[in-house]
């Protein structure tokens, strides 16, 4: 379990703690049979070659999924997640860690509750990002 961060201890700048991930593809057919995603470009070589990927893909929801772990490893167990969105902008391909990261971007009090908006992005290994995103939280103040 990760320390618990405060909506006090967050400014413009602070930057969350990277989350590495090394996806396989005995993940991406782990994650097929549990979202019932089971395009064949994510876990069928010759059909990804065939429609001119160079291997096959990550999930895209396979990736917000990883930046939700980045916010909700985050926030600790009193803080809450209020929305995430991210888009999917590049291909990530199994067997190439890729890298969870984000940055608080505004920080606010409204009715007593710590908001914190934060830009979230996966990396490639070469630095690319290929998966932008956006997160608002609500950060316990310490005061309670």
């Amino acid at each position: 379990m990760s320390v618990q961060v405060y909506f006090e201890d967050v400014q413009e700048g602070t930057e969350l703690p990277v989350l590495r991930k090394d996806p396989t593809t005995q993940q991406l057919v782990m994650y097929a049979g549990a979202s019932g995603d089971f395009y064949q470009i994510h876990y069928d070589q010759d059909f990804a070659r065939a429609n001119g990927l160079p291997t096959v893909i990550i999930h895209g929801a396979l990736k917000n999924a990883f930046l939700g772990q980045l916010v909700t490893d985050w926030v600790g167990e009193h803080g809450t997640v209020k929305k995430l969105t991210v888009q999917y902008r590049g291909m990530d391909e199994p067997g190439t860690p890729v890298y969870c990261k984000g940055v608080v971007t505004k920080t606010s009090l409204e009715d007593g509750a710590g908001l914190v908006e934060c830009d979230i992005w996966l990396e490639d290994h070469q630095g690319k990002k290929t998966t932008p995103g956006s997160a608002v939280v609500a950060l316990p103040l310490r005061a309670g």
